[in-house]
């Protein structure tokens, strides 16, 4: 009997090695590459809106500060949408070229460990906007989505933990910096992207 559960525990560990291992493979560095220069482009858009040629943010003429944070709430949605719909074209087929299911167990369990803290982390954002608490809205992203990130890494890439982490700890600066929020936003989900995306690609895809 001991040595029937034994073997039975064997076959599970193999089989949940086997699906972390094909979900490793079939995630692609690239994703992260057009995620950080869509995070880039939605930071100078939202440049644009906030300052001009160096200039403090100013309400423009018939403006609210409602319109301001609905046009940031949606460049926010802007890159959101678009990097969703690159990486998981590109997973897609990373997956299908590698012959390996896209929806296992090991996905299931890497999309909701992921979506917990982000969906904690959009709530708290709203009620920093509703108490117009905006200088932390931006830092908050950040640590939230680190967390999702480290919570998540155990389903996926160990260097996604790393990534993670860095998230954190910018989004723990910013919040001491509550001026240039925009400008950890844009490194945290623009540069950090590229650097790890690129360093992804080279070091598990490219042959």
């Amino acid at each position: 009997m001991t040595d029937s559960k034994d073997h039975l525990q064997a076959i599970t560990e193999i089989r949940s090695m086997m699906e972390r291992s094909s979900r490793c493979i079939s995630l692609s560095g690239l994703s992260g590459v057009f995620a950080g220069i869509f995070a880039l482009i939605g930071a100078y858009l939202a440049y644009l809106k906030l300052f001009s040629f160096g200039e403090s943010y100013r309400l423009l003429e018939g403006e609210s500060f409602a319109d301001v944070i609905v046009y940031l709430v949606l460049d926010a949605a802007f890159v959101l949408v678009a990097s969703l719909t690159v990486g998981t074209l590109l997973t897609i087929r990373n997956s299908k070229r590698k012959g390996l299911k896209i929806w296992d167990n090991s996905a299931k369990r890497l999309v909701i460990n992921l979506a917990i803290p982000l969906l904690a982390g959009g709530v708290f954002c709203m009620v920093l906007l509703y108490h117009s608490i905006v200088g932390l809205v931006a830092p908050a992203t950040l640590i939230f989505y680190g967390l999702a990130l480290v919570n998540a890494s155990k389903y996926t890439f160990d260097d996604i933990r790393y990534l993670g982490l860095c998230e954190i700890v910018l989004g723990l600066a910013g919040s001491l910096f509550i001026g240039y929020g925009l400008l950890f936003w844009a490194i945290g989900f623009g540069v950090l992207h590229i650097v790890y995306g690129t360093v992804m690609y080279f070091k598990y895809e490219r042959k």
